[in-house]
């Protein structure tokens, strides 16, 4: 798997530092609230994991699934919801955490239906933002990494459901997709 890895972009050391850094945030901007946690599957969930360990305030978890890539490198545009909440939002304080956003299709239809469920208040957190590739203006609240328009695998991002189990964010050898 390594030798498919053209470098590292964000190591395991620097994965941690930020993640904790944005807990810190997250727990002050929420003091004296409770959050929901809605992670995006599957490729938040190692990111979700490691941040609400780093949140010193109550936290729900709850889980969606939705594609728009199928087993190619860029978002169809065609949004599907896989999995939906187990939970209800209503009059929650609702924290969505997502792996990347790159075009902001995904999100933003994501969003736009969370919101339409009246949570208290509904806020953004990415580890991954490649604005290069934005057809649609999201906005984000906390922002791990902002990344070049590369194809990045690894802390739970995969291509063709490979390379999620990297504790650092690769940039994957572009032989490995065009074949």
């Amino acid at each position: 798997m390594v030798d498919d890895v053209e470098r590292i972009l964000i190591s395991t050391e620097k994965l941690r530092e930020r993640i904790g850094e944005m807990g810190r945030q997250i727990t002050e901007d929420y003091a004296g609230k409770e959050i929901l946690m809605i992670g995006v599957l599957r490729g938040a969930v190692i990111f979700m994991a490691d941040l609400a360990r780093s949140i010193k305030v109550p936290v729900a978890i709850d889980f969606m699934a939705v594609s728009s890539y199928g087993m190619g490198t860029a978002s169809s545009g065609v949004v599907r919801i896989l999995k939906d909440l187990d939970e209800s939002v209503e009059g929650k304080h609702v924290l969505v955490v997502e792996d990347i956003i790159d075009s902001g299709l995904t999100l933003n239809y994501l969003l736009d239906n969370i919101k339409s469920r009246k949570p208290a208040s509904i806020r953004m957190c990415t580890l991954l933002n490649k604005p290069e590739r934005r057809k649609v203006d999201v906005h984000i609240d906390y922002n791990g990494f902002t990344i070049p328009d590369d194809f990045v695998i690894g802390y739970g991002l995969d291509y063709a459901e490979k390379y999620r189990n990297l504790p650092f964010i690769g940039v994957l050898k572009p032989e490995v997709y065009q074949r």
